[in-house]
């Protein structure tokens, strides 16, 4: 399973950082690829690029905030998820995204 991700929270500097570290951790400890892409205060960090988005099984918007150029993700499977569901219990967040591909 591959999933790309993109986390953002209102001031785009401590959350946004600390959910993509979680998601990462997580998603590597379940045997689960993932790229997460970051919108915090210093831009877009690790864009995801049309073939990444094309390559994944699902993508998973953790978020508290609209992400900048959500019109990359038309056509894919997506799973929207608040930065604290992510940062509470990152592994039920990665299983629904697994369950949403089956």
């Amino acid at each position: 399973m591959k999933i790309v991700a993109v986390t953002a929270c209102p001031t785009g500097i401590a959350h946004t950082y600390m959910a993509a570290d979680v998601l990462n951790k997580t998603a590597h400890q379940m045997g689960i690829k993932i790229q997460v892409e970051t919108q915090g205060a210093m831009g877009i960090e690790n864009f995801l690029t049309a073939k990444d988005i094309a390559n994944a099984d699902i993508v998973l918007i953790a978020s508290d905030i609209e992400v900048e150029q959500r019109a990359r993700f038309t056509g894919s499977r997506i799973h929207c998820v608040t930065i604290e569901e992510v940062l509470v219990d990152a592994i039920a967040v990665i299983e629904r995204c697994q369950q949403l591909c089956q």
